[in-house]
């Protein structure tokens, strides 16, 4: 009798519910800074005299050392090693490290007239400091995945990442919806970055406080495991990383995903820019209109992923989305339609296909993928995803300055380009058709494999 009523502390509804609120806060801190620059575009453009090159550049920094270091993988193995207790608060830290660079880089003048290694000092030291950012928010993502999945396997655990990510977007909405006005009122395009280095510093402060949770939790495991035989899981090696790749489901995810988040994330980044060269938007207003698309998904996002949870076809649904996401960026594309209120229905409906595949894809991992290879197995798919991250916006810049430059206009007495967004979108769109094979490839290889994509995720 004894035996049957002994229960750890993450099946107490409250505990793991506020410690999905406490990790969930640390990367709502994290997004905020993510995305802080992406309605600056123009003013960066007028105030430090930034190309379209530049900022696409400092933009695609963000993946650097993750791709090119193998940075993500390195966090994924000693979230392996070391638990999530220190990965956490290692990646917390660099984070606001990248940020404090960041922030020095753009507001100081010292950098003024030189080169750095080719490049506009200024630019090239603030993206240094996006790129060890870029390290600490993605280890932090994976880190926050493995420990939704420590408090959540066999329950809610598509609704707790739905949530989570629910609770990240609002960091990427409000830095879509603040930063412009922040800067313009204040005549300083560094002052929202500031603003994220305070966030980011309570963030830290958050995840602190989950290391007491997330030691309580182990500690009612053992306790819970007293007297039983319990058969031990073997520790994550190295050679573990050779079986991962071998698993043909996680490649067609990892591919997905940065298809999918490739047509999105760097699309967030020109957006505002897109709102004013193709649909009139006042430069300070213009980031209001993106800043929908993560206001949306707060509330779509857990609502799909209780609808796996509860009833499955999570295959499906990133069907579903990867097919909206092809819908939006085609009507994006189309000269004709550059009405604001069309803007707006698009960003609506983007939403929803944002919504769909995150929800799925992320809780589809631990049915594909052994729970102790799955710090490793998520942060491979960061680092893939990361590939497209740090190219795509890369390339548009490129794409920009080289081909869609239509004329020059006058923002606050300095002129800068205007451009025709038409090749940017159809770019775009061209990586939603590729996420859509990949899903269907994806529902396919369930099928064959049983991995139980289509069934719910809570255990009866």
């Amino acid at each position: 009798m004894t035996e049957a009523i002994r229960k750890t502390l993450r099946d107490s509804k409250a505990a793991r519910w506020t410690a999905l609120g406490v990790v969930a806060f640390t990367m709502l801190c994290g997004y905020y800074l993510t995305d802080v620059m992406a309605p600056l575009k123009p003013l960066l453009e007028s105030q430090k005299g930034w190309s379209s090159t530049e900022y696409g550049f400092f933009t695609s920094a963000y993946g650097w050392f993750n791709v090119f270091l193998l940075m993500l993988i390195l966090g994924g193995i000693i979230l392996d090693k070391m638990g999530v207790r220190f990965t956490g608060m290692m990646a917390s830290i660099i984070m606001v490290i990248g940020t404090g660079i960041k922030y020095w880089a753009i507001s100081t003048h010292s950098l003024d007239g030189q080169v750095l290694f080719g490049w506009n000092a200024q630019v090239m030291v603030a993206a240094i400091g996006f790129a060890i950012f870029g390290v600490g928010v993605e280890v932090a993502g994976i880190t926050v995945s493995k420990v939704i999945v420590k408090w959540f396997k066999g329950k809610e655990l598509a609704l707790a990442m739905g949530l989570e990510m629910a609770t990240a977007r609002m960091g990427t909405a409000l830095a879509l919806s603040t930063s412009a006005p922040i800067a313009k009122a204040m005549h300083d395009v560094s002052v929202p970055i500031l603003i994220c280095l305070i966030m980011l510093c309570i963030g830290l402060i958050a995840f602190f406080i989950y290391t007491f949770m997330d030691k309580k939790l182990d500690a009612s495991i053992v306790a819970d495991n007293k007297g039983r035989e319990v058969v031990a899981e073997e520790d994550f090696k190295l050679s573990d990383i050779k079986v991962i790749f071998m698993n043909k489901g996680w490649w067609y995810i990892a591919i997905l995903c940065v298809l999918f988040y490739s047509a999105v994330f760097p699309f967030l980044k020109y957006a505002s820019d897109l709102m004013v060269n193709k649909f009139g938007v006042d430069e300070s207003l213009a980031g209001l209109i993106p800043s929908l698309l993560p206001f949306g998904t707060m509330i779509l996002t857990p609502t799909f992923g209780n609808l796996y949870d509860r009833k499955g076809k999570g295959a499906s649904i990133m069907i579903l989305g990867a097919i909206l996401l092809i819908f939006v960026h085609a009507m994006f594309a189309i000269p004709l339609f550059n009405n604001w209120i069309f803007a707006i229905f698009l960003i609506i409906v983007l939403g929803i296909g944002f919504s769909l595949v995150p929800s799925a894809m992320w809780p589809s991992v631990p049915k594909i993928i052994p729970e102790k290879q799955l710090g490793t197995a998520y942060a491979m798919i960061f680092w893939v995803q990361n590939w497209g991250l740090m190219g795509v916006p890369a390339l548009i810049g490129w794409v920009l300055d080289k081909w869609c430059i239509t004329g020059t206009k006058e923002v606050e007495g300095i002129t800068i380009n205007s451009y025709n967004y038409t090749l940017p979108m159809i770019i775009f769109m061209s990586l939603g058709i590729l996420a859509l094979l990949f899903a269907f490839l994806l529902k396919a290889e369930d099928r064959k494999k049983g991995y139980g994509l289509e069934l719910p995720n809570i255990q009866k």
